[in-house]
């Protein structure tokens, strides 16, 4: 007896149109969690600054399509509590800020990930 079995496949995840719908999800998924996080971060700054003075928030960004940084703004560190000059060297301890939006941003990342993922997953 003799059994000769072909197959053939094509389609999306043959033909690479689901890995390149796949990475520009992860692409666009990244971008959009970065900017939800600089809104919150902006968000954080008017809860914890007395006096907002606008030059570090226009100097808060997103670089790279998926960092969130205060473009090394030379007190950034000692506003966020990790500088040399802060407690002890003085009473300010820092704020909580990118803390904050750590958090936030990490409660909020799988439903926009979820919402996100309707857009590509008909393409696949």
């Amino acid at each position: 007896m003799r059994l000769d079995v072909s197959s053939r496949a094509s389609g999306p995840i043959f033909d690479g149109r689901a890995q390149r719908v796949a990475n520009a999800y992860v692409n666009r998924l990244e971008r959009q969690l970065a900017d939800e996080g600089r809104s919150i971060l902006l968000e954080e700054l008017d809860r914890v600054l007395k006096t907002q003075t606008p030059f570090y928030a226009t100097r808060i960004k997103v670089e790279d399509g998926n960092k969130i940084t205060d473009s090394r703004v030379v007190y950034g560190p000692w506003l966020a509590g990790i500088g040399s000059r802060n407690y002890p060297v003085t009473k300010f301890k820092g704020y909580d800020h990118w803390y904050v939006t750590r958090d936030r941003l990490n409660a909020r990342k799988q439903g926009i990930g979820e919402r996100l993922l309707r857009r590509y997953t008909g393409r696949m």
